[in-house]
């Protein structure tokens, strides 16, 4: 059974640091690009950061030089470091498993979600 379980969220103050972790079990993790999204209130999914198999990394702009994804496969776990946090990141921010063969996307997988809120 495929599983993506997302934890670290909270509400932290303007200017501070969370870290969100994505467990992932049920399936090949090493073999999967990694993504992490988030969804404001009112507002449509975003795609904050990726990391390929290889561990090579791609950012948001509005992320950038604030937000580190990284991924350790031996404990089949992805991780989102967030400094700098502003009000306007408070969503809820979603881990996304994608295996994709030939340019074709296979499987596509999703956890849960976890709230982060970002105010004083």
């Amino acid at each position: 059974q495929v599983q993506l379980v997302e934890s670290g969220g909270g509400l932290v103050q303007p200017g501070g640091s969370l870290r969100l972790s994505c467990a992932a079990s049920g399936f090949t993790f090493s073999s999967y690009l990694m993504k992490w999204y988030r969804q404001a209130p009112g507002k449509e999914r975003e795609l904050v950061a990726s990391i390929t198999r290889f561990g090579s990394t791609n950012y948001a702009n509005s992320v950038k030089g604030r937000f580190t994804i990284s991924r350790d496969n031996a404990k089949n776990t992805v991780y989102l470091q967030m400094n700098s946090l502003k009000p306007e990141d408070t969503s809820v921010f979603y881990c996304n498993a994608v295996r994709i063969v030939n340019g074709v996307v296979r499987d596509d997988y999703w956890g849960q979600g976890t709230q982060v809120t970002v105010s004083s």
